[in-house]
């Protein structure tokens, strides 16, 4: 199970489609993605105070491009990036992902039991 975060927004004009492109797809190659272990980081470190965020829950097994786990910013931490879209049927759960009065996000509870 691997995380992406993006706008309701973005998500929902994904839906007619059938398939979802992030910006970083056109301008990096990939999609950028997280597992449920390194999904606050991310989000307290770029997402910080934004609002109107879904989480997408993508299964790895569901999705027919190339996903590769790299460490791209020399972080020691090695992010899963999809490489091509993302079928909106490879996403098994989306959930709002709203930050707390301070900007921060905190771990939806949904994700508290999956490992």
């Amino acid at each position: 199970m691997i995380t992406h975060i993006t706008t309701a927004a973005a998500w929902a004009a994904a839906q007619p489609t059938g398939q979802y492109t992030a910006d970083s797809l056109a301008s990096e190659g990939f999609i950028h993605c997280s597992t449920i272990a390194q999904l606050l980081g991310t989000a307290n470190g770029i997402f910080r105070g934004q609002h109107g965020l879904v989480v997408l829950l993508i299964d790895e097994a569901q999705v027919p491009a190339e996903i590769i786990y790299e460490d791209c910013y020399e972080t020691g931490m090695a992010f899963p990036h999809i490489y091509g879209v993302l079928p909106t049927a490879a996403v098994t759960q989306t959930l709002d992902f709203p930050c707390d009065e301070h900007g921060l996000f905190h771990l939806p509870a949904a994700l508290a039991t999956i490992p």
